[in-house]
């Protein structure tokens, strides 16, 4: 596919590859990440999209620093996963995260992770992260600090 999809409430809609914002997190797979089979254990995979959240953030100034600055904390309300091949002990991988603009007060982000030695497609996934204020009420508009880091990037 030429095109990549960008996400919106109910629908996916075409978007430009390039309009998007992606980064990547080299790992090696740890024995303390595996079951007793020397696969990854599924409660991992919630960490290595931890990790490229944290890394997107570092390289686009999206940090939970920022949020917490703003007294705008964003949880994870949902989290996916799509296991296509095991990634065992010993492995080096590589979790690319795509960043999707969304109208709505939320923040959408879609994985791979891919073995570094041949590139192939390990696992995929998305998640949702919403803005609560301090009284951890869910927010339903954008947060002011949010709205400009999207003018920053051109996501509006």
């Amino acid at each position: 596919m030429n095109k990549e999809m960008k996400r919106t409430d109910n629908c996916m809609e075409e978007k430009a590859p390039s309009a998007l914002l992606k980064a990547s997190k080299v790992f090696d797979v740890r024995f303390s990440e595996v079951d007793s089979m020397g696969i990854v254990w599924h409660g991992s995979y919630a960490l290595y999209f931890e990790d490229a959240r944290e890394e997107f953030g570092r390289i686009f100034g999206l940090s939970y620093q920022l949020f917490m600055a703003n007294e705008c904390p964003a949880p994870l309300v949902e989290l996916n996963f799509k296991y296509i091949k095991p990634l065992l002990y010993g492995q080096q991988a590589r979790v690319d995260i795509m960043y999707h603009p969304m109208r709505a007060a939320k923040i959408v982000f879609d994985y791979e992770i891919r073995l570094t030695e041949n590139n192939s497609l390990l696992t995929t996934g998305s998640s949702i992260q919403v803005f609560i204020d301090k009284n951890y009420d869910l927010m339903l508009t954008n947060p002011p600090f949010y709205i400009e880091w999207k003018k920053k990037y051109n996501l509006l």
